[in-house]
């Protein structure tokens, strides 16, 4: 049967560029959203954006060599991903995460679990990993693979796609 409008499943990708908390934080309420209305979701997280899907949280000292350990250390992790405005040297993304819980808004750490369960698709971009000194051991469990630019514009064909 020939593709049409109405059963053709509809397609969001997101490249995820961002480490900050706010840009994050819109990348997984977009793909849980799209996610539990029956969108296929594929998320490419390059730089900064690798943070919000590293197995260590916090700060840590990950990475190939003394500079990547020490650049892995000063970038962080979702827990310590800074505001994109109004950091307030760091206070500023606490103050979210209490509003968000007190108004009952999934939090980042939320979303994420959220966009897991969902079947969201991760997928950590190759070229940054590597000049990051980073190893797909470095991420969550629920990274589906390690991708090049070109394979994942391949896996995007046919939906939307944003940058974030």
């Amino acid at each position: 049967m020939p593709e049409t409008i109405s059963n053709k499943q509809k397609k969001l990708s997101l490249i995820a560029f961002s480490g900050d908390f706010d840009k994050l934080t819109a990348v997984f309420t977009l793909a849980t959203g799209a996610a539990a209305v029956g969108y296929e979701v594929n998320i490419f997280f390059t730089f900064w954006g690798l943070d919000a899907i590293k197995q260590k949280k916090g700060r840590s000292f990950i990475g190939g060599n003394w500079l990547t350990k020490l650049f892995g250390f000063m970038m962080g992790g979702i827990s310590v991903s800074p505001n994109s405005r109004f950091n307030f040297l760091g206070i500023g993304p606490k103050i979210f995460r209490y509003l968000m819980k007190k108004n009952n808004v999934a939090t980042l750490e939320e979303l994420v679990d959220a966009a897991v369960a969902l079947n969201v698709n991760i997928y950590a971009c190759e070229m940054a990993m590597h000049i990051l000194g980073l190893q797909k051991g470095d991420f969550i469990h629920e990274v589906k693979d390690v991708l090049g630019v070109s394979t994942f514009l391949d896996i995007s064909d046919g939906g939307q796609t944003l940058f974030i």
